[in-house]
């Protein structure tokens, strides 16, 4: 069997968060200090670590089958990289930020100004879009300097919390797209290659449904345990196992992280009690 070559970030959060994610997918990835590529021990995956910006030429060359990417670099740089899997994780936006003092309107207001930027492409897609001709100044680094210097009138960059933005006396105006890290496939991959990303997609699959969701289990009241399956409806069925008590059943399901709250209340006034909820490891359908 051939092995896949997966390109992740060297360094910072997306490599922490990528790593992770192989991880929980049941992936053994041995990865000293500073190291630039390892082997899986229990998979057929080597994982090279890259620069962010160099990992989508790699796609394009085909170089590595795939990669754990920020979307903002595929729209940047990705040509016709395909995304097969959105990952949840390393969350940000692409943003038009001016100066707090500029009394800013719309986007119109940057007409003929000077953008500082990382994402030349990004910038100058968005302005035409919008009719307005701007100066790119492109820089790597540190772009939400470059107003307080008098190197440009606004910038477009990643924005996660905007305390940076705020530090830096800039006030976010436009947000351009939301992205976040995703797996992305090269154009030159094989079918032999494609067969064993297709397994590791299933895996990645199974842990992205279980983070967002919890195991559920509960006493009701055999009477309101049709109620309570209109509320839960992760699951093809509930599970249902009757109590020592009579008329009583423990009810067991699936529940969505994000709906949390709002669903325990309604199960509490379905009649439910005695809830208990649990961490789900993994989620495989």
């Amino acid at each position: 069997m051939s092995t896949l070559k997966i390109a992740i970030q060297k360094s910072g959060r997306l490599n922490e968060e990528s790593i992770q994610i192989l991880k929980d997918a049941g992936i053994s990835i041995d990865n000293g200090i500073d190291q630039l590529k390892a082997e899986a021990s229990n998979f057929p995956l080597e994982v090279l670590y890259l620069r962010n910006s160099d990992i989508p030429q790699y796609l394009m060359d085909g170089v590595v089958d795939i990669a754990i990417v920020g979307d903002n670099l595929l729209v940047e740089k990705g040509g016709d990289i395909k995304v097969i899997q959105k990952l949840g994780f390393s969350k940000c936006k692409v943003s038009v930020a001016v100066p707090k003092a500029f009394d800013y309107k719309s986007v119109q207001d940057l007409n003929g100004m000077r953008i500082a930027t990382s994402y030349p492409k990004t910038v100058l897609d968005f302005f035409n879009s919008k009719g307005v001709s701007v100066d790119i100044h492109q820089i790597s680094g540190s772009v939400e300097i470059a107003p307080n210097i008098g190197l440009a009138d606004a910038i477009v960059d990643i924005v996660s919390s905007g305390s940076t933005l705020f530090k830096n006396n800039l006030k976010e105006v436009e947000v351009i797209f939301k992205s976040e890290a995703v797996l992305a496939v090269s154009p030159k991959v094989s079918p032999e290659s494609q067969k064993i990303i297709d397994t590791l997609k299933f895996r990645i699959e199974s842990v992205l449904r279980a983070r967002k969701s919890k195991y559920i289990l509960m006493n009701v009241p055999n009477d309101k345990i049709d109620a309570v399956g209109k509320i839960l409806s992760v699951l093809r069925s509930l599970t249902v196992i009757p109590l020592a008590q009579e008329g009583w059943s423990s009810v067991h399901s699936v529940i969505e992280k994000d709906t949390f709250w709002d669903v325990i209340d309604q199960l509490k006034e379905a009649g439910a009690e005695g809830i208990l909820v649990c961490p789900i490891e993994k989620m495989v359908l």
